[in-house]
């Protein structure tokens, strides 16, 4: 649905954008349902695995604001973080409100945990094979999560490490980027998930005027994967009403 179409509808459209060695899929699984029930229609472009992963994201986003319809944007991990760089940097008010979940670090990637997680998978797939990574990861990490791993990494197949190479070394939003994005954030972050870790999505919100941050946890997305958009939708819902952010 083009987004004039959903201006129409009265329903406000978020183009949101999956995390690295992610895909749409995941992103219309977790966070569909829970926004479309607070008037948030998503769209989740396709994912182009291999190296213009990022690249793809941005087009997806620039095509979307050359509707000329105010819209939200976001994603989760790696697509929170471009759809955050993305909207600070232009010069119009086409974006007027960010939908963010599990930001993984400011600025720089340097020695974050899921830039340095990325660059490990992208170097087992290219030494041992695709098949091989996916069947260690399944062994290190809970059921559900190995399965949504196996099933996503499967869809990148011989791009998947392209893909994640990109992300591990792409830039995030920085500090005078987040502070200078007056919109409302609805943000969301993780109590028990060291790959994204929840100080970094409590600095975004101390730096974002007008953010609100619900958390949630790894296990209760493994019970209920739409337990990630009911903690955006909430999140959405209380930014809206803020002037700006408590700094606590």
């Amino acid at each position: 649905m083009r987004v004039s179409q959903v201006a129409r509808a009265g329903t406000r459209l978020a183009v949101l954008l999956p995390g690295s060695g992610s895909d749409e899929v995941f992103v219309r699984t977790a966070l569909e349902a829970p926004l479309r029930a607070i008037g948030v229609a998503v769209r989740a472009p396709s994912v182009r695995p291999g190296r213009g992963v990022v690249d793809g994201y941005l087009r997806a986003l620039d095509e979307a604001a050359a509707e000329g319809v105010p819209m939200l944007v976001g994603g989760v991990s790696l697509g929170a973080q471009v759809a955050a760089r993305w909207a600070a940097q232009r010069a119009d008010r086409s974006v007027r409100g960010l939908l963010l979940a599990l930001p993984a670090w400011t600025g720089q990637p340097g020695s974050a945990p899921a830039a340095v997680a990325a660059s490990a998978t992208a170097a087992a797939v290219r030494q041992d094979g695709l098949a091989a990574t996916i069947s260690s990861t399944r062994a290190d990490t809970p059921g559900w999560l190995g399965d949504e791993l196996a099933r996503a990494w499967g869809r990148h197949g011989g791009g998947l490490a392209g893909s994640l190479e990109v992300a591990a070394s792409t830039p995030g939003p920085s500090e005078s980027e987040l502070a200078g994005l007056p919109i409302p954030v609805g943000l969301v972050g993780l109590r028990d998930d060291p790959v994204h870790p929840l100080p970094v999505a409590q600095q975004w919100r101390r730096l974002l005027p007008r953010a609100a941050l619900v958390t949630t946890t790894l296990a209760a997305l493994g019970q209920d994967r739409a337990t990630l958009g009911r903690a955006m939708a909430l999140a959405w819902l209380r930014a809206q009403r803020l002037d700006r952010v408590d700094p606590g």
